[in-house]
């Protein structure tokens, strides 16, 4: 139906308003002076009804938060405390203020709600969503005013971040730190990092993540100044983008915090009341010496920002890295996420970080203050920065030793400045600058890729943060010192910066790119508008003339700099611009080019809602006193827009043109308004004529036809509200015209929203100019016989002869407005009843009810009457008048705005229910008269009931406001005990008060309240009786009347309060428009109509408010029960829409969904017709039944028996049905625990005698309430248990029976495994069946039941208590914790020696000595160890279990210490499959049977397991693999003597196992190793490691057999990387028994050693501190410098073998093999063998500890490069060197690194490796720029300008390539002295005129090398002309054109780069050249003088 959704209603202005007394705004909100309740004033005076007191909504309040206290006391979480929390939701949303003091204790409530342990998740989610909500402002709460504790989320989080089960607590644990960690107390930093930084490994990636996700998440914020070294020194050490990312996030929020100094005032700390210490918190203080300042305290302000040079370098070449650039460099950027692929699935519970690029730009902006010496400001585009003095004064080659010395002079050396300058005096700006200049060519639309979205993304971020920054340090209350804050310089700097490459971007083909771009010239057009609009304008009018494939790109970009045309305190100066650009604006209306159309419109629409459509006054006085006081604005620098401009005002002059001046030219062009008006009319009216024929549902065409008409309406409606009154009538009459003089029955809806547009903007004239027309041509068309053709079906076509019926209709019903229907209500009223009486076709009818709907909706409809950019009064001030282009673009702070509003007045009432009295209620008579007996039902009867009900229904569709709904108590009370929410008392079950919310009728007593309610009853019990007529009828051909009825029951259950006026969809329109409005962030002035939108947001949240809770009564029962019917009809579009409306219905009322399940359980039933039962399940498969069947246990059992029961259609669709609904439901169906209901929190109890407190007093004496509800949640808890032991019997049951069809088996397995509780045992017939299944041919009936009993078990035995339960925390009898008495390195080491002696049982079973896991002791030691004892010889640890647990234990004994389940079992995990290493979920199985039986079943599974082993098929041996590794891992805890009984039958099979010859079984007993050994002290497995040890000290590495060697070192490499750091003592002699073979001939061989030599480097990295706590390392990383690597990222471990390698190489190279044999050498295997080393290092976590040992090698791997004979080598050495440039490398190894690389250009013979090494150096350059000095870069390009000078052109070209791109991020000055330098080698260079002189060569040479330092540096400048270009291109270049080659191909190649990168800027950049250079510019480029400039622009504009 479609009827016109108020939410787009704005009916314009139509003279005085009727006079309506103001609501009356209660006292208390009146006169309030606080914040907030001012700001509910502003919502209070924005609608136009009284809204209720403060005081009564604070009691409303107190009753909601009373009903939480209680509900959290009786422990009723749900349904209580989820009813009340969402009750509490509601309340937020009608805006009321809640007090701080409950707001503290609501939070307090909620938070330890969240943090109980065992609290169900989705309990937990509701609540961290209110706690989030009320915790999201911080004006509104600090640390000073809550604190809370760290401990219990840390708890959970840390317990359940590795738990193998998957579910959600992680994350909202995450979720929940990351919202309240404001409210950690600052000072428990110390004892937070105590906590989290010990667990850290180096080995494990999960393990650092892990850490610093708790660091970075917990830390509060507010005191980072003790921990911030620590943390910057760890991630220097660390490769990883996942750690980077979480890192710059923490960073981001850190410095917008610390602007403001006094955040981190150590002072602070103590001042802040430390009052929330959870239970085992302490407050250790550790010394913070370094720290102390004698003076005031100043902030964290530091060299950059809040961060030192080198972190600030450091951050800036992570930022580099982030734009993911992909050079020409095979992929140097992928060392990080390579590093990442270590880190496992439980790193993705945790909540994402933000996108670093986000957060790169907040820490670039909020690090921006004037620092430092300004540079002089620039006029290029994109500046450039840090000049530095260089000599200038070169010799000429010929007197100093040759063209190398003079090209490589040095060029830093002379006068330095002393003082450094910056780009306006910012280190930050300048550094940003920097990172746009390099890479300025990523953002040209021809090398776009997947970066351009990043480096686009970046620009958005910068200037909205920089813009957010900027207007808040405006604010008087900003906090940021005077002397930091942001300056003009700045800001005008940071748009130059910025302009070019945004400019370049804007005409991507990327839609996401184009749409950041268009976000950052929006905010730089606010920041510097003259800098910003005159470039695009520029740009717009060729694309816009011409209409190029850039148009569109043009208009979005002119739609992003609107607010700088039409906001005057923008720019003032913008204004005259807009008129030309809205006339070449026109052809982009166009139906063949929709996206042209879609960006033209939102172009108009975006402007039009800013001005005024109209004359201005003549001659515009140019006193500007009487308008608005707008800021003057910056002059303009660039040239304006050169058409439409007034003679005398010259283009480009804005600059001097007074205000006056600016008026009067906008004067003189805005009598152009009407042209452009009409014109842009007749363009829409050529577009809709244009449009395909309308189809059956009354759309012309497709979507986006659709769409078209609806954005042009959009902007022509905008266009309408705010003409002038001439121009409006002016368009009224052109539309008035076209309307009444033409018939397009392709434009019926669109000429329907043509004249709504005109209509919204006077609907008295409007209705007075077509109502007299309409209505005569309308009843002309009915009398001679349009619509007279019966058709009900809404797929017919409408006939031709029709078309000016419907025409006239849609015209009308666009013209319609309630309010000015008064004087036509007689008319009206006919009109209707000849409508009703002669349509007889679908379309007219439907228009016609349509026309009905519409009159009824704007007569009793609350909405605003308009939406103008500014008040009425001004509107129609005088002044406004004459010169409202003052006014353009005008905001408004909210007490200011003055709504209009319609409110329903008794006439207006009255004429609706006049139209229900004479019309509606004669044609519901009629309708009962249809389903009387003996009434024929044909066709007739079929579209007489179809039309009839149209009406009826269209009429009630148009009344939703007009009469509140009134629930009595006795309704109410019915209500509460047919409820969907079960077993609750009804004082928990919520209910509302309603409020005022503008219905018309809201007094019960009101006759006239009286009769539409009545009247409306009658409409309902004539639909439940029709419904009941057509289903006993049910023919065929009663389809179309069923789709009415449907719609019409629809209408009547849903068509109430916000139904038209949808909370949610205001909601998100409220969303969209403010982005669109918003200027910058936290704008505290807005557009009028963005007003408009919150007033009917609020509005529509109190009718939602209304909505809540609906009437329900027998007659909406009956109405449900025919919904429920109709759901199961045989005819499936009904069916369809039928379970739409239930499911709309469910969500809307209350205990529907439980009224309908027995109808639809009914249908499952045998006998039921196949349509029925596939609609009864698919109905059961909507969300709000399937949820709620499975997921409420006492609904449950019937629920799953219904389900099961459907075997008995075996029809394949009914059982696709069934399987969709099982998936359904068993994603819904959970595992039972009750464990939280016996967790006592002692925090929250207190939390909530806190709240009880505030509570006012009459709400005290309710504690039976609380007694009362905990009785009936004991109650449902025992009834909840009692179902689903029946659920669970049953299904057992019915999995038993042999009848049961395997798929309904599978489910039935997955339930009984899901009904596996934690806090109950499972009986044995339970256990049985599962363990029965576990060898069942059916591989998916082979769930892991068992083992989830097993653990249960153990659980339960092992628990002190129902928290441990809820966390699954075991107490294992043996774990010891041994205090740490020595904190130090040599303890750790001795720590990790023990490993490799063997144990001595006794003295382990006295003192704890076995170690599983490192807890700590890499990073820091705890202050405890986690040991283990050895267990008795002969005693069970564990056994007996749980008393609870005899019956599962004893059924799983006795079934599992039979021979023959071990048989079945071993039969199914040795058959085939596809997996070549052990099963996880198989050695698990084996693994949890013998924890639970010790070593009982061991008998009986060894004869099994003797006879897989002795099988040497592959799977058998991975059967036999599972079973051991199941064994070894079972029996841990074994008795010793079992343990000795299992490893005497095992030892004797190891060496066969390690020894077999086969390929087939390697990779299954590898990974038999690594299960076995990891989290294992390798002293429990002492046999199998001293075979694997022994074999690799024994095996030959130079026998003939390679398999031997490999599958020692496969199963070598299994052991050692599952015991990581435990591998330590062993690494010694490892690395020797490698060393020692390092001339194998075996290649594979080499690979594992350089494996092992990775490894072993990664385990021996060590931190160098003097003690191993976290506070040593907190403050040696603060206090100890730099190179005193506090984390030990040297790796030096490996230092004394890498220098016998160094020398070693040069003896190897002598001895090398020549040619095809050369791969055989020891030179070789070994150079191979390091490249794979280096290149496994600098891809793993630790690759910055690689330097070390690169550098020592690097001239052995430049000279693996130039290997002839073994491309393998020569590969894997470049590849390297590429990849490790990538790496961010540490200070201290910058100069070096680049020493060598330079040394190798110098003096290395083969031009090859000059070839090679010079594009590593651009790499190098690029990835690094950031950390390499200016001394060094200098020397940099000295060594590179040498290479122009070599004898191989190749080289020299590379060279110029290598050197344009460094010249792009040198010093200035350095550019200037090349500059010089070259420009004087050319005048001195004369080539011999004899081409056969012997100087002829090197005269070449020397004249090429000066022309490639010039092409250099014209191509280092790609997008802009310097001041020297012109000279350079002109009169040095181009006089070389036609030189021999390759000096000629050379410079045309310069030339044919420069057209294409200037192409685009070509307007603007040919001003930088004389006419005589340009003509030279066109010899240059085209090879001819006589080309012109005008040729030229046009090749190069082609």
């Amino acid at each position: 139906m479609n009827i016109p959704d108020i939410s787009n209603l704005s009916i314009g202005d139509t003279g005085p308003p009727l006079p309506r007394t103001s609501p009356h705004i209660p006292d208390d909100i009146m006169h309030a002076t606080d914040r907030y309740t001012t700001k509910l004033r502003n919502y209070a005076q924005s609608i136009p009804y009284s809204i209720e007191p403060n005081s009564k909504m604070q009691e409303m309040l107190d009753f909601i938060l009373l009903r939480v206290t209680q509900c959290v006391e009786a422990k009723d979480y749900d349904p209580g405390l989820l009813q009340w929390d969402s009750m509490l939701t509601y309340w937020c949303m009608l805006k009321y203020p809640i007090p701080k003091e409950k707001r503290i204790a609501i939070i307090k409530i909620y938070y330890h709600v969240c943090s109980t342990p065992g609290m169900p998740n989705h309990v937990v989610a509701a609540c961290s969503d209110g706690l989030q909500a009320l915790c999201r402002s911080e004006k509104k709460l600090s640390v000073e005013d809550l604190r809370l504790p760290w401990m219990p989320v840390y708890k959970i989080l840390s317990k359940d971040l590795f738990l193998t089960r998957r579910h959600q607590t992680s994350w909202y644990m995450g979720y929940i730190a990351e919202n309240v960690r404001r409210f950690f107390h600052p000072g428990a930093v110390d004892e937070m990092l105590s906590t989290f930084l010990p667990p850290m490994d180096c080995t494990n990636l999960n393990s650092i993540l892990a850490s610093q996700y708790y660091m970075v998440t917990f830390l509060p914020l507010s005191h980072p100044q003790s921990y911030l070294p620590m943390l910057f020194r760890l991630w220097e050490s660390i490769n990883s983008y996942m750690f980077d990312d979480r890192m710059l996030q923490f960073l981001a929020r850190l410095v917008e915090m610390h602007v403001d100094p006094a955040v981190s005032d150590p002072q602070r700390i103590q001042n802040i009341p430390d009052d929330a210490r959870s239970e085992g918190e302490e407050r250790p203080n550790w010394s913070k010496e370094d720290l102390e300042t004698k003076w005031k305290w100043s902030g964290l302000f530091s060299d950059v920002g809040i961060f030192s040079e080198a972190d600030w370098s450091f951050i800036m070449a992570k930022c580099m890295a982030s734009m993911e650039i992909p050079l020409a460099d095979a992929g140097s950027l992928t060392t990080g996420p390579n590093a990442d692929g270590q880190a496992t699935f439980e790193m993705n519970r945790l909540p994402k970080p933000n996108w670093r690029i986000s957060s790169l730009a907040r820490i670039i902006v909020y690090s921006m203050a004037p620092d430092a010496m300004p540079s002089p400001a620039s006029n290029a585009p994109t500046p450039l920065f840090s000049p530095l003095v260089s000599g200038a004064s070169t010799p000429l080659p010929q007197h100093n030793g040759g063209l190398g010395d003079y090209l490589s002079a040095p060029l830093g050396k002379g006068g330095h400045l002393k003082v450094r300058t910056y780009l306006a005096g910012c280190k930050a700006l300048d550094a940003l600058v920097k990172l746009i200049a390099s890479t300025e060519s990523f953002f040209h639309p021809t090398n776009s890729g997947s970066w351009t979205n990043d480096l686009s993304a970046f620009l958005k971020y910068i200037v909205y943060d920089f813009n957010k920054r900027w207007y808040e340090e405006q604010q008087p209350n900003c906090k940021t010192p005077t002397h930091r804050r942001l300056t003009r310089e700045i800001r005008r700097e940071l748009v130059k910066s910025l302009r070019t490459v945004a400019l370049l971007a804007m005409f991507s083909q990327d839609s996401s790119t184009v749409s950041n771009i268009q976000s950052c010239l929006k905010s730089m057009s606010i920041m510097e508008p003259d800098l910003i609009l005159h470039p695009i304008l520029e740009r717009a009018v060729p694309a816009l003339e011409a209409l190029t494939h850039r148009t569109t790109a043009v208009i979005k970009a002119l739609g992003a700099v609107a607010p700088a045309m039409v906001c005057r305190n923008i720019y003032y100066q913008g204004a005259k611009h807009l008129l030309p650009i809205l006339e070449l604006l026109l052809p982009g209306i166009d139906l063949n080019d929709p996206p042209k159309t879609f960006c033209t419109t939102s172009f108009i629409s975006e402007i039009a809602q800013y001005i005024k459509f109209g004359e201005l006054a003549a001659n515009v006085a140019p006193d500007m006193r009487n308008g608005p006081d707008f800021a003057k604005m910056p002059s303009v620098d660039g040239p304006s827009l050169q058409i439409g401009l007034p003679e005398g005002v010259e283009a480009g002059s804005d600059a001097h043109l007074t205000r006056a001046e600016e008026d009067a030219v906008l004067g003189d062009m805005a009598g152009t308004f009407a042209d452009w008006v009409a014109a842009f009319l007749r363009r829409v009216i050529l577009l809709f004529e244009n449009l395909p024929e309308e189809g059956p549902d009354g759309s012309a065409g497709g979507a986006t036809e659709v769409q078209l008409v609806d954005a042009v309406s959009g902007a022509f409606s905008q266009i309408c509200v705010h003409l002038s009154e001439p121009l409006y009538d002016m368009v009224l009459g052109l539309v008035f015209d076209y309307a009444t003089q033409n018939v397009r029955s392709n434009a019926v809806r669109a000429i329907h929203q043509l004249v709504e547009c005109v209509a919204n903007a006077n609907p008295a004239k409007t209705l007075d100019r077509f109502l007299p027309f309409c209505d005569r041509s309308i009843r002309t068309e009915l009398e001679h016989g349009a619509s007279s053709l019966r058709i009900t079906s809404s797929r017919s076509t409408p006939l031709p002869s029709d078309a000016t019926l419907h025409w006239n209709l849609a015209i009308l019903r666009g013209a319609i407005d309630g309010r000015v229907t008064l004087k036509y209500r007689d008319q009206l009223i006919s009109l209707f009843k000849v409508l009703h009486e002669k349509t007889f076709s679908k379309r007219g009818y439907s228009s016609s009810g349509k026309l009905l709907s519409s009159t009824l909706l704007t007569l009793s409809h609350t909405y605003p009457l308009e939406n103008k950019f500014v008040n009425p009064e001004e509107w129609k001030s005088p002044d406004f008048q004459s010169n409202h282009h003052k006014y353009w673009g005008k905001l408004y702070k909210p007490e200011d705005v003055k709504l209009t509003w319609h409110v329903p007045d008794a006439k207006e009432i009255d004429f609706v229910l006049q139209i229900f009295r004479e019309f509606i209620e004669p044609v519901l008579n009629t309708m009962h008269g249809l389903l009387e007996p003996g009434v024929v039902r044909d066709a007739v009867w079929r579209n007489d009931f179809c039309r009839h009900l149209s009406f009826v229904r269209n009429a009630f569709a148009g009344i939703p406001t007009l009469a509140r709904e009134i629930i009595t108590p006795e309704e109410q009370k019915a209500a509460l005990e047919s409820s969907d929410i079960l077993h609750e008392i009804p004082e928990m079950i919520a209910c509302v008060e309603p409020l005022n919310s503008g219905f018309a009728l809201s007094d019960p007593e009101d006759p006239r309240h009286q009769y539409i309610t009545g009247l409306r009853r009658k409409f309902g019990e004539f639909l439940h009786k029709a419904s009941v007529s057509l289903q006993q009828q049910g023919e065929e051909n009663t389809v179309d009347a069923v789709h009415g009825l449907i719609r019409s029951i629809r209408t009547y259950l849903l068509e109430y309060g916000d139904s038209r006026d949808s909370y949610y969809l205001q909601s998100d329109r409220y969303q969209s428009e403010i982005n669109i409005a918003r200027h910058y962030a936290g704008q505290k002035v807005w557009p009028r109509a963005l007003y408009v939108r919150k007033a009917r947001l609020y509005h529509a949240a109190r009718l939602r408010w209304n909505s809540i809770e609906r009437r329900r009564g027998p007659l909406e029962d009956s109405l449900v029960d025919d919904v429920t019917q109709w759901s199961m009809w045989n005819y499936r579009t009904v069916r369809e829409s039928s379970q739409a409306l239930l499911e709309s219905l469910c969500n809307n009322f209350d205990g529907f969904r439980r009224h309908c399940l027995p109808a639809l359980y009914k249908a499952l039933e045998p006998g039921t017709e196949d349509d029925r039962m596939k609609g009864a399940l698919w109905t059961l498969n909507l969300s709000v039944f399937a949820k709620y069947a499975s997921g409420e246990p006492t609904l449950a059992t019937e629920f799953v028996k219904r389900l099961f029961d459907c075997q008995h259609n075996e029809k394949s669709s009914i059982q696709d049905c069934v399987a969709s609904l099982s998936e359904t439901c068993l994603s819904n169906f959970s595992e039972p625990s009750h464990v939280v209901y016996h967790v006592d929190n002692s925090e929250l109890a207190a939390a909530l005698r806190n709240l009880r407190d505030l509570l006012s007093k009459n709400h005290l004496a309710t504690d039976e309430v609380v007694v009362k509800c905990t009785r009936q949640r004991i109650d449902r808890i025992s009834a909840t248990d009692e179902a689903i032991s029946r659920t669970a019997e049953m299904v057992l049951n019915i999995a038993t029976d042999s009848r049961t069809h395997w798929r309904y088996a599978i489910v039935a397995v997955r339930c009984l495994r899901t009904l596996i509780r934690r806090d109950a045992p499972l009986t044995g017939a339970h256990v049985e069946y599962l363990l029965d299944k576990t060898h069942d041919p059916n591989a998916s009936m082979r769930y892991r039941g068992i083992m989830k009993v097993s653990r249960y078990v153990k659980l339960r035995s092992l628990a002190h208590g129902p928290v441990d339960i809820a966390l699954e925390q075991n107490h294992n009898p043996l774990r010891c914790k041994v205090p740490v008495k020595e904190p130090t390195r040599e303890f750790s080491d001795r720590l990790l020696g023990q490993y490799r002696i063997p144990l001595d049982s006794e003295r382990a079973r006295e003192e704890p000595m076995l170690r599983d896991k490192l807890g700590s002791g890499w990073i820091a030691l705890g202050k405890t160890i986690d040991s283990f004892l050895v267990p008795h010889p002969t005693k069970s640890t564990f056994q007996p279990w749980d008393a609870s647990s005899d019956e599962p234990v004893s059924t799983i004994r006795s079934i599992t210490t039979a021979s023959p389940f071990w048989e079945k079992l071993s039969a199914h995990y040795s058959a085939e499959n596809h997996s070549d290493v052990v099963l996880q979920d198989n050695l698990c199985f084996v693994k949890s049977i013998f924890q639970l039986l010790d070593d009982e079943p061991w008998d009986a599974l060894r004869p099994t397991l003797e006879l897989l082993l002795a099988n040497k098929d592959k799977n058998k041996q991975r059967a036999a693999a599972e079973f051991i590794a199941g064994v070894i891992s079972g029996s841990k805890h074994w008795p010793t003597n079992a343990q000795k009984k299992f490893w005497n039958w095992f030892a004797p099979h190891i060496k066969d196992i390690l020894t077999q010859k086969s390929n087939d079984t390697l990779p299954v007993w590898a990974s038999f190793l690594e299960h076995v050994f990891y989290n294992k002290d390798p002293r429990r497995l002492q046999p199998l490691v001293d075979r694997i040890v022994e074999e690799f000290q024994n095996v030959d590495f130079h026998g003939e057999s390679t398999f031997d060697m490999i599958q020692v070192l496969y199963f070598f490499r299994a052991f050692y990387e599952q015991l990581g750091m435990k591998f330590t003592p062993w690494v010694e002699d490892t690395l020797q028994r490698c060393w020692a073979e390092l001339k194998c001939e075996h290649e594979d061989v080499l690979a594992y050693f350089s494996e092992i030599f990775a490894f072993c480097g990664k385990i021996m990295w060590r931190p160098n501190l003097s003690l191993l706590t976290p506070e040593t390392l907190v403050r040696e990383c603060r206090t100890v410098p730099a190179v005193g690597d506090v984390m030990g990222i040297r790796g030096i471990f490996h230092e004394d073998r890498v220098m016998e390698l160094v020398q070693q190489f040069p003896q190897w190279r002598k001895e090398r093999l020549p040619g095809v044999r050369a791969f055989q050498s020891t030179y070789d295997r070994v150079g191979l063998l390091v490249c794979k080393w280096l290149f496994q290092l600098v891809h793993d976590t630790n690759a910055v500890s690689a330097f070390d040992c690169i550098l020592p090698l690097m001239p052995e791997l430049i000279r693996f490069t130039e290997v002839n004979d073994n491309d393998d080598l020569a590969d894997r050495s470049k590849l390297l060197m590429v990849r490790m440039c990538g790496v961010i490398i540490p200070r201290q190894f910058i100069n070096p690194f680049l020493d060598e690389l330079f040394t190798a250009i110098q003096t290395f013979p083969s031009w090859k490796v000059r070839l090679k090494i010079l594009p590593l150096v651009q790499v190098f350059y690029f990835r690094q720029s950031y950390l390499i000095s200016d001394v060094k870069m200098v020397e940099m390009v000295e060594v590179i300008c040498r290479c122009l000078d070599d004898e191989i052109v190749e080289v020299r070209e590379m060279a110029a390539t290598t050197l344009s791109g460094i010249l792009r991020l040198s010093p200035r000055r350095s550019v200037i002295a090349l500059r010089d330098r070259f420009v004087r080698l050319i005048k001195n260079s004369k080539l011999p005129t004899d081409r056969k002189s012997p100087t002829y060569s090197a005269a070449i040479r020397q004249l090429h090398a000066a022309i490639l330092g010039v092409c250099a540096l014209v191509e280092s400048y790609p997008y802009t002309i310097e001041r020297w270009m012109p000279d350079l291109l002109t009169n040095v270049l181009a006089e070389h054109t036609y030189d021999p080659i390759p000096i000629s191909t050379t410079v045309r190649k310069c030339a044919s780069t420069f057209r294409k990168t200037h192409q685009d800027t070509w307007h603007e950049d040919s001003k930088k050249f004389t006419e005589d250079q340009l003509a030279a510019l066109s010899t240059l480029l085209s090879g001819s003088s006589y080309c012109t400039r005008l040729r030229l622009c046009g090749s190069i504009h082609n």
